[in-house]
């Protein structure tokens, strides 16, 4: 006579509540313990290993777990009160493993080191398992301004998105699809091939089904049956303030959508900014250029620089050199997602007068004849360092 089965949750030391990474940890952590390889010629370990295995087999998956919480054993072992348990609690390691799929096993084998490898089969997943929808790559363009301040702009993608007429089923209105009675429901099927070591089972996509785990008779004339269609929609992107040439905005949930009734995928936009005319930018700073006369530089002057945020004066003292480089504080871009700004830094640049008629060029000889060597300090040091 078959042994009473145990309730799958207490096999797995769970309660019925049980999240999907409560099941999955405490899976893995007594099929550590229980494993062949760690318990040689142990046959209570190899029971109670394939006893979780059987437990896992069906609480990791959400419909069979579904069944298994509305109806017992019933619901997920059509053999069972008919003849005996069934299942995987019959079938012995060295015989075969009828009970259960080796694709489940597949984390404890990596953490093994893949020695089962040559035993075939994989890690097969269910083929109608919630999936997340593929996220969609576009870019946007923007101007400089608008990169250190943060702007609105709108992008149109094409995405595929859950029928709206038959909210993601596939089905014609009023009606419902049925569960494939090959897979009941999971989009796989077990082939069994006897081998040397046994009786083994390897997961392969329904045939029945194609891997859907449901059949529709009157599919949906807005999608012809797939769930899901094909829309141009326009969506609104805060971009937000200091962001930089190449960076990527991620939009949550607006991909594509999901299989299965899995999540949408993202939409990713990667944001170009466009070259200023005056403007560089070097992380949080803005570089600049301003370009004075002859004057300016030795007398000293009030200069009106522009900056991000409009003209700024700025006094330049008299003596000032070509290549001086002026800092203007907090002129600069704003940091990405958090306080505060930049510099901008402003490099005075000499501009030589040119097209001089001769008498501005007689009066400029006869000022720089005025000059001695005291007026021009680098050029001294210079012929002082030739002479050495």
């Amino acid at each position: 006579m078959a042994q009473e089965k145990r309730d799958y949750y207490e096999v797995l030391g769970i309660s019925k509540g049980a999240s999907e990474d409560e099941i999955k940890k405490a899976y893995k952590k007594l099929a550590r313990k229980y494993h062949p390889d760690v318990n040689p010629g142990d046959k209570e370990a190899e029971e109670n290993f394939k006893e979780i295995n059987e437990a896992n087999a069906i609480l990791s998956d959400p419909e069979k777990k579904a069944r298994y919480d509305q109806f017992g054993f019933a619901g997920v072992d059509p053999n069972y009160g008919a003849g005996g348990a069934g299942g995987a609690g019959d079938a012995g390691w060295g015989d075969g493993a009828a009970g259960f799929d080796f694709g489940d096993l597949g984390d404890i084998f990596n953490f093994f080191g893949g020695g089962f490898g040559s035993f075939g089969g994989g890690g097969a997943q269910r083929r109608n398992a919630p999936q997340r929808g593929e996220s969609i790559r576009t870019s946007v363009t923007i101007s400089f301004t608008e990169a250190a301040f943060g702007c609105e702009k709108s992008v149109t993608v094409d995405r595929v998105e859950q029928c709206e007429s038959c909210k993601g089923s596939g089905c014609a209105e009023g009606t419902t699809p049925e569960i494939c009675p090959d897979c009941r429901g999971t989009g796989t099927v077990q082939v069994r091939r006897q081998t040397p070591m046994g009786m083994f089972a390897t997961s392969t996509s329904c045939p029945k089904c194609g891997g859907k785990g449901k059949i529709i008779h009157q599919p949906c004339t807005d999608c012809r049956g797939a769930g899901v269609t094909r829309k141009r929609r326009t969506v609104q992107v805060s971009i937000p303030e200091g962001i930089d040439n190449g960076q990527t905005i991620s939009l949550r949930g607006q991909g594509h959508a999901g299989k299965n009734g899995g999540p949408n995928g993202d939409l990713l936009i990667t944001v170009m900014v466009k070259p200023h005319a005056l403007f560089r930018r070097e992380g949080t700073s803005v570089l600049c250029e301003a370009p004075i006369t002859f004057t300016q530089a030795v007398l000293g002057a009030e200069l009106e620089i522009p900056t991000i945020d409009g003209k700024v004066k700025y006094t330049i003292p008299e003596g000032t050199q070509t290549g001086t480089v002026f800092r203007l504080k907090g002129k600069g871009i704003p940091v990405l997602n958090g306080r505060g700004r930049g510099d901008q830094f402003v490099t005075v640049i000499i501009e030589t007068p040119k097209g001089l008629n001769r008498e501005q060029k007689d009066a400029l000889r006869k000022f720089s004849e005025s000059l001695g060597e005291s007026n021009y300090e680098k050029q001294k040091s210079f012929f002082k360092k030739f002479k050495l």
